[in-house]
């Protein structure tokens, strides 16, 4: 890891560590569906907080990860990608638009496909490029950023999240959404609603639109900052946020919810709870700029 990352890494931790050390209790709260849920606000109040120590599969959410390892890595953004059989997905041959040695896009936009559409080749693509080592290396890096972020009850075993064995907590995840959040193109990209991406520049066929596999990234009732979303049967539906809401911002994490629009309702029966509670305001939150 370069000096800057992992500078970057030890001043991340410590932030964290405090944000999660707050000594707000937990109160009544809104009706909260999944499974294992953890809500903490900018001053370290813990809203929700239910297993939010259990080891769980993460399956997508873990591309957050997966980003932050390619851009910690300073390779060129601009280099061109092309999706081979090695991406292909053998273990639960999930589909995808980014078709065998014909899609072609810059590490960037491999990317913006993997983090908002949550495409599971552009993903493995991406571990696979980044290091000279390929695929291993990659997870290791993985496993090394976990290990510098204070994350001791997470692993990982891919970089698409397809692999149950992507593990991680809700006290963890909060601690690697608050690493994502400091990196711009991470926030842009995951709070962005939608996409036209160009994979096929060299054939007949035109480009593809992307949206958003959150869709509170594209209601207007919702600010928000960060977002990634994950399923496999194991995990359940997932979804993990960043957000402002009644000028407090949040970190949301929504682990094992059974419907697949349960961690949206969730969200949205917290953000109603806590207007409804009228707190008194808070200073005004701006947007990071770091």
């Amino acid at each position: 890891m370069h000096s800057q990352g992992l500078a970057r890494c030890v001043l991340v931790a410590v932030a964290t560590c405090a944000l999660l050390a707050g000594t707000g209790a937990v109160r009544a709260g809104p009706d909260i569906r999944s499974a294992v849920a953890l809500v903490i606000d900018h001053n370290g109040n813990r809203l929700v907080s239910r297993n939010s120590t259990e080891v769980r599969p993460i399956a997508s959410v873990t591309k957050l990860m997966t980003a932050m390892v390619v851009l910690d890595a300073d390779v060129p953004l601009d280099d061109p990608i092309t999706i081979t059989e090695q991406d292909r997905d053998r273990m639960r041959w999930s589909r995808s638009r980014l078709y065998i040695d014909e899609a072609t896009m810059s590490r960037r936009d491999m990317l913006r496909v993997a983090l908002m559409s949550s495409d599971n080749r552009a993903a493995h693509a991406l571990g696979r490029t980044t290091f000279a080592g390929g695929t291993p290396d990659f997870v290791a890096a993985m496993n090394a950023k976990a290990a510098t972020l204070g994350m001791q009850d997470s692993q990982f075993a891919d970089a698409s999240g397809l692999d149950a064995r992507n593990l991680s907590t809700a006290e963890d995840l909060v601690r690697m959404i608050n690493a994502a959040a400091r990196y711009p193109f991470i926030r842009e990209v995951t709070s962005s609603g939608e996409y036209t991406a160009h994979p096929y520049v060299e054939t007949k066929r035109g480009p593809l639109q992307y949206r958003n596999t959150n869709p509170l990234t594209r209601d207007g009732r919702w600010q928000v900052e960060l977002s990634k979303t994950g399923y496999i049967h194991e995990a359940g539906r997932c979804l993990v946020m960043q957000a402002v809401v009644a000028e407090r911002r949040l970190y949301i994490v929504l682990l094992n919810a059974q419907g697949k629009l349960t961690p949206m309702a969730d969200a949205n029966r917290l953000r109603d709870w806590l207007r409804s509670r009228d707190p008194t305001p808070t200073a005004s939150l701006a947007s990071r700029s770091d």
